[in-house]
Protein backbone atom coordinates (compact mmCIF):
# COMPACT_ATOMS: atom_id res chain seq x y z
CA UNK A 1 0.00 0.00 0.00
CA UNK A 2 1.24 3.21 -0.88
CA UNK A 3 2.76 5.90 2.12
CA UNK A 4 0.33 8.91 2.76
CA UNK A 5 0.27 11.72 4.06
CA UNK A 6 -0.99 12.55 7.46
CA UNK A 7 -2.88 15.62 8.20
CA UNK A 8 -3.33 17.33 12.10
CA UNK A 9 -5.86 14.51 12.51
CA UNK A 10 -5.50 11.86 10.53
CA UNK A 11 -2.63 10.14 12.39
CA UNK A 12 -5.08 8.10 14.84
CA UNK A 13 -6.26 5.97 11.60
CA UNK A 14 -4.67 3.09 12.33
CA UNK A 15 -7.14 2.90 15.72
CA UNK A 16 -9.79 3.29 14.14
CA UNK A 17 -11.71 0.60 12.04
CA UNK A 18 -13.58 1.04 9.16
CA UNK A 19 -16.39 -1.28 7.48
CA UNK A 20 -18.47 -0.74 4.44
CA UNK A 21 -22.01 -2.30 4.86
CA UNK A 22 -23.82 -3.49 1.74
CA UNK A 23 -27.74 -4.44 2.72
CA UNK A 24 -30.09 -6.70 0.67
CA UNK A 25 -27.78 -5.97 -2.18
CA UNK A 26 -29.02 -7.59 -5.41
CA UNK A 27 -26.34 -7.32 -8.35
CA UNK A 28 -23.33 -9.07 -7.92
CA UNK A 29 -21.40 -6.57 -10.16
CA UNK A 30 -21.79 -3.97 -7.36
CA UNK A 31 -20.04 -6.10 -4.81
CA UNK A 32 -17.15 -6.46 -7.36
CA UNK A 33 -16.94 -2.47 -8.15
CA UNK A 34 -17.29 -2.06 -3.97
CA UNK A 35 -13.80 -4.36 -3.44
CA UNK A 36 -12.02 -2.42 -5.92
CA UNK A 37 -13.44 0.85 -4.77
CA UNK A 38 -12.47 0.19 -1.48
CA UNK A 39 -8.95 -1.28 -2.20
CA UNK A 40 -8.31 2.03 -4.07
CA UNK A 41 -8.76 3.66 -1.39
CA UNK A 42 -6.72 1.04 1.29
CA UNK A 43 -9.61 0.09 2.81
CA UNK A 44 -10.60 -4.01 2.96
CA UNK A 45 -13.61 -4.47 5.63
CA UNK A 46 -16.70 -5.78 3.68
CA UNK A 47 -19.67 -6.95 5.31
CA UNK A 48 -22.72 -8.18 2.88
CA UNK A 49 -25.94 -8.31 4.77
CA UNK A 50 -28.25 -10.94 3.49
CA UNK A 51 -27.48 -10.59 0.11
CA UNK A 52 -29.39 -11.68 -3.17
CA UNK A 53 -27.06 -14.27 -4.02
CA UNK A 54 -25.35 -16.41 -1.33
CA UNK A 55 -22.28 -17.37 -3.22
CA UNK A 56 -22.08 -13.88 -4.72
CA UNK A 57 -18.38 -13.33 -3.11
CA UNK A 58 -17.60 -16.25 -6.06
CA UNK A 59 -19.32 -15.29 -8.74
CA UNK A 60 -18.25 -14.55 -11.78
CA UNK A 61 -19.37 -11.38 -12.33
CA UNK A 62 -18.04 -10.27 -8.89
CA UNK A 63 -14.61 -11.53 -9.82
CA UNK A 64 -14.53 -9.53 -12.85
CA UNK A 65 -16.15 -5.90 -11.37
CA UNK A 66 -13.64 -6.77 -8.66
CA UNK A 67 -10.70 -5.78 -11.44
CA UNK A 68 -7.77 -7.30 -9.00
CA UNK A 69 -9.18 -6.27 -5.81
CA UNK A 70 -9.56 -10.47 -4.33
CA UNK A 71 -7.99 -9.79 -1.72
CA UNK A 72 -11.18 -7.39 -0.29
CA UNK A 73 -13.39 -10.64 -1.42
CA UNK A 74 -11.75 -12.81 0.42
CA UNK A 75 -11.60 -11.25 3.16
CA UNK A 76 -15.56 -10.08 2.81
CA UNK A 77 -18.46 -11.58 5.15
CA UNK A 78 -21.95 -12.15 4.71
CA UNK A 79 -23.97 -12.28 7.66
CA UNK A 80 -28.16 -12.55 8.15
CA UNK A 81 -28.90 -9.59 10.21
CA UNK A 82 -27.64 -5.92 10.50
CA UNK A 83 -27.25 -6.67 13.96
CA UNK A 84 -23.89 -8.61 13.18
CA UNK A 85 -22.48 -6.39 10.78
CA UNK A 86 -22.53 -3.81 13.44
CA UNK A 87 -20.00 -5.67 15.71
CA UNK A 88 -17.14 -3.25 17.02
CA UNK A 89 -18.97 0.16 15.05
CA UNK A 90 -19.26 2.82 17.47
CA UNK A 91 -19.86 5.28 15.01
CA UNK A 92 -22.75 4.49 11.95
CA UNK A 93 -23.00 6.77 8.75
CA UNK A 94 -25.98 5.85 6.66
CA UNK A 95 -26.29 6.36 2.49
CA UNK A 96 -29.61 7.71 2.01
CA UNK A 97 -30.83 9.97 -1.16
CA UNK A 98 -34.94 10.05 -0.40
CA UNK A 99 -35.08 13.28 2.59
CA UNK A 100 -36.83 11.86 5.59
CA UNK A 101 -39.05 13.53 7.77
CA UNK A 102 -37.26 11.81 11.11
CA UNK A 103 -34.27 10.59 11.41
CA UNK A 104 -30.22 11.69 12.11
CA UNK A 105 -29.47 14.50 10.62
CA UNK A 106 -28.46 14.74 6.70
CA UNK A 107 -25.09 15.88 6.27
CA UNK A 108 -22.39 15.93 3.20
CA UNK A 109 -19.44 13.35 3.66
CA UNK A 110 -16.50 15.96 3.10
CA UNK A 111 -17.93 18.17 6.66
CA UNK A 112 -19.06 15.43 8.51
CA UNK A 113 -15.65 13.06 8.56
CA UNK A 114 -13.76 16.57 8.87
CA UNK A 115 -15.51 16.67 12.34
CA UNK A 116 -16.01 12.69 13.15
CA UNK A 117 -11.91 12.87 12.92
CA UNK A 118 -11.84 16.04 15.18
CA UNK A 119 -13.54 14.33 17.87
CA UNK A 120 -11.57 11.15 17.87
CA UNK A 121 -8.52 13.02 17.56
CA UNK A 122 -9.29 14.16 20.72
CA UNK A 123 -10.91 11.42 22.35
CA UNK A 124 -7.92 9.26 21.72
CA UNK A 125 -5.94 12.48 23.47
CA UNK A 126 -8.25 12.53 26.37
CA UNK A 127 -7.54 8.61 27.15
CA UNK A 128 -3.27 8.98 26.57
CA UNK A 129 -1.27 8.81 23.47
CA UNK A 130 -0.22 5.63 24.09
CA UNK A 131 -1.89 2.76 22.09
CA UNK A 132 -2.85 0.14 24.21
CA UNK A 133 -4.77 2.68 26.76
CA UNK A 134 -7.36 3.99 23.84
CA UNK A 135 -10.60 1.72 23.46
CA UNK A 136 -10.70 0.87 19.78
CA UNK A 137 -13.02 2.57 17.83
CA UNK A 138 -14.97 1.75 14.51
CA UNK A 139 -17.20 3.53 12.19
CA UNK A 140 -19.46 2.00 9.59
CA UNK A 141 -20.79 2.74 6.11
CA UNK A 142 -24.56 1.30 5.28
CA UNK A 143 -25.34 1.30 1.95
CA UNK A 144 -29.41 -0.49 1.26
CA UNK A 145 -30.39 -2.47 -1.79
CA UNK A 146 -30.06 -0.72 -5.49
CA UNK A 147 -34.10 -0.83 -6.22
CA UNK A 148 -35.25 0.47 -2.77
CA UNK A 149 -32.77 1.97 -0.83
CA UNK A 150 -32.08 1.75 3.30
CA UNK A 151 -35.08 0.67 5.32
CA UNK A 152 -36.10 3.52 7.61
CA UNK A 153 -35.22 1.38 10.68
CA UNK A 154 -32.02 0.46 9.51
CA UNK A 155 -31.22 4.53 8.76
CA UNK A 156 -32.15 5.43 12.16
CA UNK A 157 -29.70 3.13 13.95
CA UNK A 158 -27.49 5.38 12.49
CA UNK A 159 -25.29 8.55 13.88
CA UNK A 160 -26.11 11.02 10.43
CA UNK A 161 -27.26 10.14 7.01
CA UNK A 162 -24.86 11.28 4.35
CA UNK A 163 -25.87 13.11 1.10
CA UNK A 164 -23.52 13.76 -1.73
CA UNK A 165 -24.11 16.80 -3.27
CA UNK A 166 -24.87 16.39 -6.76
CA UNK A 167 -27.10 17.81 -9.43
CA UNK A 168 -30.29 18.41 -7.63
CA UNK A 169 -31.97 17.69 -11.18
CA UNK A 170 -30.53 14.08 -11.35
CA UNK A 171 -28.77 12.75 -8.13
CA UNK A 172 -28.72 9.04 -8.47
CA UNK A 173 -25.33 7.42 -8.14
CA UNK A 174 -24.93 3.86 -8.62
CA UNK A 175 -24.11 1.74 -5.34
CA UNK A 176 -20.32 1.23 -6.27
CA UNK A 177 -19.80 4.87 -7.08
CA UNK A 178 -21.40 6.16 -4.07
CA UNK A 179 -19.27 4.07 -2.23
CA UNK A 180 -16.14 5.78 -4.51
CA UNK A 181 -16.96 8.82 -3.34
CA UNK A 182 -17.54 8.06 0.34
CA UNK A 183 -14.33 5.76 0.86
CA UNK A 184 -12.22 8.98 -1.05
CA UNK A 185 -13.86 11.34 1.45
CA UNK A 186 -13.07 9.53 4.02
CA UNK A 187 -9.10 8.10 3.44
CA UNK A 188 -9.04 12.17 2.64
CA UNK A 189 -9.87 12.48 6.43
CA UNK A 190 -7.51 10.35 7.16
CA UNK A 191 -5.06 11.36 5.85
CA UNK A 192 -4.87 10.58 2.14
CA UNK A 193 -2.91 9.49 0.04
CA UNK A 194 0.58 10.88 -1.40
CA UNK A 195 0.45 11.48 -5.38
CA UNK A 196 2.40 8.97 -7.05
CA UNK A 197 4.73 10.84 -9.67
CA UNK A 198 3.59 9.47 -13.47
CA UNK A 199 7.47 9.80 -14.54
CA UNK A 200 11.03 9.14 -12.71
CA UNK A 201 12.53 12.83 -12.16
CA UNK A 202 14.72 13.47 -14.53
CA UNK A 203 18.27 14.24 -13.04
CA UNK A 204 18.95 18.25 -13.34
CA UNK A 205 22.15 19.43 -14.77
CA UNK A 206 25.07 20.72 -12.42
CA UNK A 207 26.60 23.99 -13.15
CA UNK A 208 29.74 22.34 -14.77
CA UNK A 209 27.27 20.59 -16.90
CA UNK A 210 25.42 23.45 -18.12
CA UNK A 211 28.72 26.06 -18.79
CA UNK A 212 30.19 23.39 -20.40
CA UNK A 213 27.17 23.43 -22.74
CA UNK A 214 27.48 27.18 -23.14
CA UNK A 215 30.70 26.90 -24.28
CA UNK A 216 30.04 24.60 -26.84
CA UNK A 217 26.86 25.91 -28.11
CA UNK A 218 28.64 29.52 -27.99
CA UNK A 219 31.47 27.87 -30.47
CA UNK A 220 28.64 26.46 -32.62
CA UNK A 221 26.87 29.85 -32.79
CA UNK A 222 30.30 31.74 -33.72
CA UNK A 223 30.49 29.21 -36.53
CA UNK A 224 27.28 29.89 -38.10
CA UNK A 225 27.33 33.98 -38.01
CA UNK A 226 25.11 34.37 -35.24
CA UNK A 227 27.07 35.67 -32.65
CA UNK A 228 30.01 38.23 -33.26
CA UNK A 229 32.97 37.05 -30.75
CA UNK A 230 34.07 40.92 -31.39
CA UNK A 231 30.40 41.77 -30.12
CA UNK A 232 28.72 39.27 -28.22
CA UNK A 233 26.98 41.74 -26.14
CA UNK A 234 25.03 39.89 -23.43
CA UNK A 235 23.73 36.87 -25.88
CA UNK A 236 25.60 33.95 -23.57
CA UNK A 237 24.61 35.20 -19.98
CA UNK A 238 21.09 35.78 -21.54
CA UNK A 239 21.38 32.02 -22.08
CA UNK A 240 22.31 31.09 -18.89
CA UNK A 241 19.97 32.87 -17.26
CA UNK A 242 17.49 31.49 -19.82
CA UNK A 243 18.63 27.96 -18.83
CA UNK A 244 18.86 28.81 -14.80
CA UNK A 245 14.85 29.44 -14.98
CA UNK A 246 14.31 26.11 -16.95
CA UNK A 247 16.02 24.06 -14.26
CA UNK A 248 17.56 21.74 -17.74
CA UNK A 249 18.37 18.09 -16.93
CA UNK A 250 21.65 16.35 -17.80
CA UNK A 251 19.57 14.65 -20.78
CA UNK A 252 18.50 18.21 -22.39
CA UNK A 253 22.27 19.31 -21.99
CA UNK A 254 23.28 16.24 -24.01
CA UNK A 255 20.50 17.40 -26.60
CA UNK A 256 21.80 20.71 -27.28
CA UNK A 257 25.51 19.64 -27.22
CA UNK A 258 23.95 17.79 -30.15
CA UNK A 259 22.65 20.31 -31.86
CA UNK A 260 25.73 22.55 -31.71
CA UNK A 261 27.69 19.39 -32.58
CA UNK A 262 25.10 19.39 -36.15
CA UNK A 263 25.35 23.29 -36.43
CA UNK A 264 28.89 23.62 -36.52
CA UNK A 265 29.54 20.27 -38.83
CA UNK A 266 26.91 22.34 -41.11
CA UNK A 267 29.17 25.38 -40.54
CA UNK A 268 32.47 23.67 -41.60
CA UNK A 269 30.31 22.33 -44.78
CA UNK A 270 29.74 18.96 -43.57
CA UNK A 271 26.57 16.82 -43.20
CA UNK A 272 24.68 16.07 -39.94
CA UNK A 273 25.45 12.02 -39.17
CA UNK A 274 21.76 11.24 -40.19
CA UNK A 275 22.09 12.78 -44.03
CA UNK A 276 23.05 10.65 -46.58
CA UNK A 277 25.27 11.46 -48.63
CA UNK A 278 24.22 13.53 -52.05
CA UNK A 279 24.23 11.55 -55.23
CA UNK A 280 27.07 12.10 -57.91
CA UNK A 281 26.48 14.78 -60.55
CA UNK A 282 26.32 13.83 -64.16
Amino acid sequence: MPNFTRPTFGWHESRMQTRFILINTSHAGNVGATARAMKTMGFDDLVLVAPRWPNVLRREETIQRASGALDVLAAARIVDTLDEALDGMTHLCATAMTPRDFGPPTVSPRAHFESLSKKEHNREQSQGLEAQKVSESGVGFLFGSERFGMRNEDVYRCHACLSIPSNPAFGSLNLAAAVQVLAYEWRLALGGFAVQAAAVEADLADARQVAGMLAHLESALTAIGFLDPQAPKKLMPRLNQLFNRSAITQEEIHILRGVAKAMAQLAEGGRPPHQAPLPPSR
